[in-house]
């Protein structure tokens, strides 16, 4: 990637349309030559100055502020200069083709930040913050992406990893110089650290699944027989009449999305078509969906008309769990309570300790457990309603943690069970490449690719 930092870079930085104002933002090794020639000077640096943007004529194309950050204390590290003026897009189209017949070319999606990164101005953690603050999609996750931004996440990571390296380096040390007698075989002090770096890298993975959750939502999907009140259910999260609900059975043949936001957690709600062997084509259809949509569901709300099956709701329920495949937690709603003289007792509802799945009454209609059904979804993906040190955080942090704590689990086991001081020194050395991981000390170019990719291109 040496010769990105070569060329110099230019993208709009301002939504597409027309707006109060637009950005042209340039970086790279000609940002000075080019600001004389549309300018006629070059800025004060960090002070905003009224300027004209000219063309090769000499021609104002537009006027307004120009910003000139010299590198390396810019954003990127390098000379940087913002052209902000009018946001009409013939206009802003207008300037940006102007730097580029001055020697500069289109960014790539990301670019800015990715020489940011390369630069050592962030690292990987804190520029996928910044996607991430773009894409916030609720307060809470736009909280935990300033944190991140900020460097909260990555001082974590960081001091995990000291650690880590300090403990390899005594372990290797000792391994390397034996006649130095040191007996780290049977120091307690050794065990000791390991389990504190365990403890602390299970409380960083819980963090960092909850930050996984704010940033990529979770899949919830209503499924049931026919009738069953999923519509109903659907209406009432949303806070919205999003479903059509009748009394005739199959009035969902299709699936519904809808994004909602369950207190501060995006959910990606599916309300699926009644289960049920049906020979009309359009229906078999929607079972089929309904099928596919529960197999990738993160949770399952799987409902059940009780006040049609009150003793039998447990055969219903083992009917469509045999039909449903999928990872996804089971959360068996018994609805309709409302129509029912009295709620099932705890020993009706009462479930073996080996199930897979738990159970609610609710009345979708009266919206009676409503607020006990968001409770348990918090409660399974593990939420806290707490903003103070909530960080974004994405997938591959949580597989980078995990690999990590799992290394260090297999090198307590290698210590205390088989005394392998050179194994326990190969999974520290695992533990600390993929802690590295997250914060881009040691990442391939392709993950690097993958991840400012899906950037926007002024940013």
């Amino acid at each position: 990637m040496d010769h990105l930092s070569k060329d110099t870079i230019a993208a709009i930085a301002t939504p597409a349309g027309k707006g109060g104002i637009g950005v042209v933002r340039v970086s790279g090794p000609l940002v000075a030559e080019l600001a004389v020639k549309v300018l006629g000077k070059l800025p004060e640096p960090r002070n905003a100055t009224f300027s004209n943007f000219c063309d090769s004529d000499g021609q104002a194309i537009d006027h307004g502020i120009s910003l000139y950050f010299p590198g390396p204390h810019s954003f990127t590290g390098e000379d940087v200069l913002e052209l902000q003026g009018h946001g009409g897009p013939v206009v802003i189209d207008l300037l940006l083709q102007r730097t580029l017949e001055l020697g500069a070319r289109i960014a790539n999606p990301g670019e800015f930040s990715l020489r940011a990164f390369l630069n050592d101005k962030i690292d990987l953690a804190q520029a996928e913050a910044i996607a991430d603050l773009i894409d916030s999609s609720s307060r809470q996750a736009a909280k935990g992406a300033i944190n991140s931004l900020q460097g909260e996440f990555s001082a974590r990571v960081k001091q995990l990893d000291k650690k880590v390296v300090a403990l390899r380096l005594f372990i290797e040390a000792a391994i390397d110089f034996p006649e130095e007698e040191i007996d780290f075989l049977q120091d307690d002090r050794i065990k000791l650290s390991i389990e504190e770096i365990v403890k602390e890298l299970t409380a960083c993975l819980g963090q960092t699944k909850q930050g996984a959750v704010l940033n990529d939502g979770i899949s919830l999907v209503l499924a049931g027989k026919p009738n069953a009140g999923k519509s109903s259910l659907m209406n009432a999260l949303c806070g919205k009449d999003t479903a059509i609900v009748t009394d005739h059975a199959g009035t969902t043949r299709d699936v519904l999305t809808e994004k909602i936001l369950m207190d501060g957690i995006p959910i990606n709600l599916f309300d699926t078509a009644g289960l049920r062997k049906t020979e009309n084509p359009v229906e078999k259809e929607g079972v089929k969906r309904a099928l596919i949509e529960t197999g990738r569901a993160d949770i399952v709300l799987l409902l059940v008309d009780v006040s049609d099956c009150r003793e039998g709701w447990r055969e219903e329920v083992d009917g469509l769990l045999s039909i449903i495949e999928g990872q996804g937690t089971v959360v068996v709603l018994l609805n309709k309570t409302d129509l029912l003289a009295q709620p099932l007792t705890e020993k009706e509802i009462l479930v073996a300790a080996d199930t897979h799945w738990s159970v609610l009454q609710i009345s979708a209609k009266t919206q009676d457990g409503i607020e006990l059904l968001k409770a348990r979804i918090k409660k399974i993906v593990g939420y806290v309603d707490a903003s103070e040190g909530v960080v974004l955080a994405r997938r591959r942090h949580i597989r980078a943690l995990e690999k990590a704590s799992e290394a260090m689990e297999r090198g307590r086991e290698q210590l205390v069970t088989y005394m392998a001081g050179e194994i326990l020194a190969e999974e520290l050395k695992i533990a600390h490449e993929s802690l590295c991981e997250i914060t881009g000390e040691f990442t391939s170019d392709d993950l690097l690719g993958e991840i400012f990719s899906s950037f926007c291109i002024g940013k």
